[in-house]
This record gives C-alpha cells, structure tokens and sequence, in this order.
C-alpha cells in the first residue's frame, strides 16, 4: 500500500499489486481480513458467519503516468469535499 485515506462512507487505497496475483482476489482477501479485524476490535463481535461489513463492489483503476495525481488526490481527498 502506497497511499490511504478513509472517509465515512469509502476508503481510498493505491496498491501496487504484482501480475501474478488477481486483483479480485486481492481485494477480496484485504476486505475480509479488515472486516474480520473491525467486527473483533471495534464492534467487539465474537461471531463471524453472517455478518458483512463492507459492500459487495468496488471500483479499480490501473494507474500510469498519473501516479502522481492520484497520490495527491488521495492526500487532500477532505480538502475537496469542502
């Protein structure tokens, strides 16, 4: 992971992913994990079958020669919601 941010409702993350690995199950593995984590740690659940956290899609973008645009987008992410 090179940049995040969270908001209240999205999260914005730029990955470097290898080519060998899917991207679908790549973010599948990071939303299950992370769900795992904030259901035990911050909602102090003790099951896990039934429960969903996160929805069910997400948007990707392969990035080029605008890495750097979309690193700074992510950093003043809350500057341009005002």
């Amino acid at each position: 992971m090179h940049e995040g941010h969270a908001k209240d409702d999205h999260i914005h993350l730029l990955l470097s992913i290898p080519p060998k690995h899917s991207i679908s199950n790549t973010v599948g593995f990071i939303k299950g994990k992370s769900a795992i984590r904030i259901h035990r740690e911050v909602l102090n659940t003790k099951r896990m079958t039934g429960l969903s956290f996160w929805a069910t899609g997400y948007c990707i973008s392969t990035v080029g020669l605008d890495e750097d645009t979309i690193r700074k987008y992510i950093k003043e992410q809350d500057k341009q919601d005002e």
